[in-house]
């Protein structure tokens, strides 16, 4: 985001006394006129940052998960209602580790996908991270960007101009991998795309790295359902209301007959632990997909 903020100083950064835990340090070092702690009041920070965006400014409120629940109302009202240019870096989505059950992230894909004019996007590594940042601040209207509290993937961070960052743009998911038709696609919002990569290179399987769960890829979906005729969503998050349920609402909606088996959080709250554990619960690790897969198709006992 500095990058782009010396680039535009239209660009101004708030959060809610979580400067260190958003990673907005360097930010508030490099521009410390355009970057706002306004406390532990997160709706008022964005009910400022609607007033800003209105005055012409371009916010980006980095806020965790679990606190943006807090604001909910000023979400609605003061941003998505007038379809202001808010970018919203959602950090802590999905499990958080030692942080606390009361911490998790698991409700933001449900609680925003509803929403009007909401963009959500849902990186799987850094480099994802950086263009749908980019991408966030010029697609205007509401923008959300949800990623996972931990370490980066490793892969290298290419800050130069990409067909990736153009497809960004477009709203278009990345095909990772074309596998076996016959096979269930695989189809992953943000985080558990690492996770299934083994599991789709082993068994041949397609995988997709969906990377926007609002607007979704609509033409993949009719392509791959029309191929596959089996689909495969995972997330880090309740799958009651998110992206999962965002796929199938298309698809019946479009009377396509397709077989589904949707992965992400069940009914319960998650445990305190670490975040593998936490995932282990939640039946998101490898294990427990592979398990889950074999359980819904006779056909698949060979997969792992």
């Amino acid at each position: 985001m500095c990058t782009a903020a010396a680039a535009d100083d239209r660009i101004v950064a708030l959060t809610p006394a979580m400067r260190e835990g958003s990673g907005l340090v360097e930010f508030s070092q490099l521009f410390p006129s355009r970057y706002y702690d306004v406390g532990i009041a997160e709706q008022h920070c964005l009910t400022m940052a609607a007033g800003m965006a209105c005055s012409g400014l371009k916010p980006v409120v980095a806020i965790y998960s679990t606190f943006l629940q807090r604001a909910y109302d000023q979400l609605i009202h003061d941003v998505a209602l007038q379809n202001l240019p808010v970018v919203f870096a959602i950090d802590r989505s999905g499990m958080v580790g030692g942080d606390g059950s009361t911490h998790h992230g698991n409700y933001d894909l449900s609680y925003l996908r509803c929403i009007p004019n909401m963009t959500i996007m849902a990186p799987s590594n850094e480099n994802e991270l950086y263009w749908m940042l980019d991408a966030a601040m010029k697609l205007g209207g509401p923008v959300a960007v949800r990623y996972p509290r931990g370490e980066a993937t490793g892969i290298p961070l290419v800050k130069e101009s990409s067909a990736s960052a153009s497809s960004l743009l477009s709203g278009k998911a990345n095909v990772i991998r074309e596998g076996d038709s016959s096979k269930p696609a695989l189809l992953a919002f943000g985080y558990p795309t690492s996770v299934v990569k083994t599991i789709a290179d082993t068994a041949d399987m397609t995988l997709v790295d969906m990377r926007f769960v609002k607007p979704l890829d609509e033409e993949l979906l009719l392509s791959l359902a029309a191929t596959h005729g089996r689909l495969i969503t995972l997330e880090e998050n309740v799958i009651a209301g998110g992206a999962g349920s965002g796929v199938m609402e298309f698809l019946a909606n479009k009377d396509v007959r397709c077989e589904f088996l949707n992965l992400g959080i069940g009914d319960e709250f998650i445990e305190h632990g670490e975040q593998s554990e936490q995932r282990c619960q939640a039946g998101l690790d490898s294990y427990s997909i592979i398990a889950s897969i074999k359980s819904r198709w006779s056909d698949l006992q060979n997969i792992g």
